[in-house]
């Protein structure tokens, strides 16, 4: 099997047997057979796999740098060719994993600024008021009792885009006031449904109701939670709308134009922490397998973490 033969069928093992998402399957996919294909413009068509050595991807992230990318790019790019390497051990077809003695690019450790509770509470509060702010270079002509869900959900549950489009009626837990969403890797969790996200469900169902009446009454039950304004096609809402509406929307009420859906679920666990939640509560409600993670999310300082030890250790004072 070919080097070009190889990348393609670690694509289809992501989509099929890993449970990647989309966006993991798309872009591990161009970046192993942007590698592939440069391995045959460097070794040839009849390049051996395993005949690929470590200075190869150095040199390969030497040819990203001089396109332009950027270091988190290169190390996307990186990242992406030792997984495929160390699908190929395990399968046998090569050795050992080139990629692992290419060190990572360093990043610049920064976050998008974090919008305070009260800014974002001054959202959903002019949208459930019905107000309707001036006019912008991002004009917002949305769905009120929708995207009022979009933002409810999340800043009060801090899911990712990509698990708020995947809920489905089904998944809503009345009962237990709770939702159903599945993250990375397809891995399902629990996330509380808050009183005011609740309530702005109830307002917007019977709106999506009236929407697919003509011609989708089999999703009316079910189906995708939040669907397109147009109902058209499988009518759920698409990850790039959602961006487009949350960015409008924090545009025309006062926020930086640099505010998309992942801000708000950085704020969910920065305000959820400024407020004394327990660190590992919120490693669960974000779905994080790692609590360094949680801790870089959350933006913590040396000043938070001092104070939660000086308010939480017996030996601490």
């Amino acid at each position: 099997m070919n080097v070009m033969e190889l990348s393609g069928r670690y694509a289809i093992v992501l989509e099929t047997e890993r449970g990647a998402s989309e966006h993991t399957v798309r872009a591990y996919t161009r970046e192993v057979q942007g590698f592939a294909a440069w391995l045959v413009e460097s070794l040839g068509e009849a390049s051996d796999i395993r005949s690929v050595e470590h200075t190869h991807v150095r040199a390969y992230l030497a040819v990203l740098y001089d396109r332009g990318l950027t270091k988190a790019s290169a190390a996307r790019a990186l990242a992406s060719i030792r997984s495929w390497f160390r699908w190929m051990a395990k399968e046998g077809i090569v050795e050992q994993n080139p990629a692992t003695l290419v060190a990572t690019p360093k990043l610049p450790k920064h976050l998008p600024r974090v919008p305070s509770a009260e800014e974002v509470n001054r959202v959903l509060d002019s949208i459930e008021n019905g107000e309707r702010p001036n006019d912008t270079e991002e004009d917002y002509t949305g769905w009120p009792e929708r995207d009022r869900v979009i933002w409810e959900l999340l800043y009060g549950c801090g899911i990712r885009n990509s698990e708020l489009v995947g809920i489905n009626l089904r998944d809503i837990h009345w009962a237990n006031d709770a939702i159903l969403v599945r993250g990375k890797g397809r891995k399902e969790r629990y996330v509380p449904l808050g009183d005011a996200a609740a309530e702005a469900m109830r307002t917007y169902l019977p709106h999506r109701e009236a929407k697919l009446r003509n011609g989708k009454a089999a999703m009316i039950a079910d189906g995708p939670l939040l669907i397109n304004q147009t109902a058209r096609g499988n009518a759920r809402l698409t990850t790039r709308s959602v961006g487009r509406i949350v960015k409008a929307m924090a545009i025309q009420r006062g926020l930086p134009a640099d505010v998309h859906p992942h801000t708000l679920r950085h704020a969910f666990g920065t305000h959820m922490l400024e407020e004394g939640a327990d660190l590992r509560a919120i490693q669960e409600l974000l779905g994080h397998e790692r609590l360094s993670t949680t801790q870089r999310y959350t933006q913590l300082t040396v000043g938070q973490v001092q104070q939660v030890y000086d308010e939480t250790h017996p030996r601490a004072n």
